[in-house]
């Protein structure tokens, strides 16, 4: 990952917010446990890669398949609330510094439990 300047990130940190606003909105079962972690806009601002957290591995294909039929309302929030020269195309991917978290979690979780036990 690229060092962002700081207008960059300033148009992820917005897009983050509105997409977050609108995901509340969102009147889909399966989005329930998804949180928006980030945006990664294309320097060029016609694609942004939104990075989500879903609570639940088994729904997180779900949740990607609900935010890909979502996408043309988010879309069309972005156009309504965020003055742009282009509204970014939105891919939707599972944010990877969420998953390594929780791996490292459950990795200091055992060595604490070992630890416990060789008392």
């Amino acid at each position: 990952m690229s060092e962002a300047s700081p207008r960059m990130l300033k148009v992820n940190s917005t897009l983050r917010e509105v997409l977050a606003e609108e995901l509340e909105r969102l009147n889909d079962d399966r989005l329930e446990m998804v949180s928006i972690t980030a945006v990664e806009t294309s320097p060029n601002l016609r694609s942004a890669t939104v990075f989500v957290d879903v609570l639940g591995a088994e729904a997180q294909e779900a949740a990607l398949v609900a935010l890909g039929k979502a996408s043309p309302r988010l879309q069309k929030a972005i156009g309504r609330q965020v003055r742009m020269k282009f509204t970014p195309q939105l891919e939707f991917a599972i944010d990877p510094g969420v998953l390594g978290g929780e791996r490292i979690e459950t990795i200091l979780r055992n060595l604490q439990q070992d630890g416990d036990g060789a008392e």
